[in-house]
């Protein structure tokens, strides 16, 4: 294992740091428990997004913090839930009045966390749980897995709370991008863990890991490396089949890189991506491409989907001005 760090147990702090310094116009970073906050203060009767979860997922959910997004952000270690007291912490600090929303992704450690927050909150509060990766069967014992669809309802949520939406109407709206969003993700190699010190699985050099999640666990398939052409076709179709989107819907395409596929490739799937929905009659409105929820350094990518409507567009299209978020400000 090759990384830079001083020690595997002040990785995490130091890096924090460094974050909060290189973003000091639009973060404060709150040690003791740690959170991550906006800086500027928000209108009186706002309501206050937070999300969180384990690190090695950068720029999620920290980067996500500021103008038009989430409120606080709370970071556990490397693939490992936050603690309620982190969630209680930043949501008694950026609670001004309109309550909170706690947006989640589906691990069984993080939601049970941040119910035990929520019970302790003594504010009103709501809580929204990510669940877009097809991979798995919507009966799934502990459900679908949250992944870089947790982005998108950031983003449109945190433009409605941004503009006066109230903590019902955020909550609802964003039960319906979770409905209308869909991921598949694929992996070329494992992540390794700085604490394990190697990689969490083992792939051959010409094997592929259909239905990865983030956190560098199996996938549900190993199968033989394929070209990106049939990749794509692999994902995209598990994604449609899930969503199944009328013709001429409009939809955000959005290709996440998992922390080590270089922006070339991602370009490529995005195109190939974007070329299969053309022809099911979709109509790309909007794109994101990059690496923005990672597995620390695997490489691989997934794809997501999110159906919109005007109201979604516009909100998608809200200003909003984050340290890996930004655009309209």
């Amino acid at each position: 294992m090759k990384k830079f760090l001083n020690t595997v147990d002040t990785l995490l702090a130091e890096s924090l740091g460094g974050f909060a310094k290189a973003h000091a116009d639009i973060v404060q970073l709150h040690t003791e428990p740690y959170f991550v906050r906006r800086k500027q203060p928000t209108r009186a009767g706002k309501v206050a997004l937070i999300s969180g979860g384990g690190s090695g997922h950068e720029p999620l959910h920290t980067g996500f913090v500021g103008t038009g997004m989430l409120d606080a952000a709370c970071p556990g270690q490397v693939f490992t839930s936050p603690t309620p007291d982190q969630m209680l912490a930043a949501a008694q600090a950026v609670d001004n009045g309109g309550g909170v929303l706690f947006i989640v992704k589906n691990y069984a450690g993080d939601v049970m966390n941040f119910e035990i927050a929520a019970e302790m909150l003594d504010c009103p509060n709501a809580s929204l749980f990510i669940n877009d990766d097809v991979s798995l069967p919507k009966n799934h014992s502990t459900g679908r897995r949250g992944v870089a669809g947790t982005l998108i309802v950031e983003k449109i949520v945190g433009a409605a709370a941004e503009q006066g939406a109230d903590l019902a109407t955020c909550k609802a709206l964003g039960e319906r991008v979770i409905q209308a969003t869909a991921s598949m993700g694929v992996a070329l190699s494992s992540c390794t863990v700085p604490a394990l010190g190697h990689p969490t699985f083992a792939l051959g050099d010409n094997e592929m890991e259909m239905g990865v999640g983030i956190h560098g666990e199996h996938g549900h398939a190993t199968l033989p490396l394929a070209s990106a052409s049939a990749i794509v076709e692999q994902l995209a179709a598990a994604i449609n089949d899930d969503l199944r989107p009328a013709p001429q819907q409009s939809a955000l395409l959005h290709v996440n890189g998992f922390g080590a596929t270089p922006l070339m490739e991602l370009y490529l799937i995005y195109g190939l991506a974007a070329q299969y929905w053309q022809h099911q009659g979709l109509n790309i409105a909007r794109s994101l491409v990059g690496n923005y929820t990672t597995s620390l350094d695997m490489a691989g990518c997934s794809i997501t989907l999110s159906l919109l409507d005007d109201e979604l567009l516009a909100l998608w299209d809200a200003p909003v001005h984050t340290a890996h978020l930004r655009w309209g400000c």
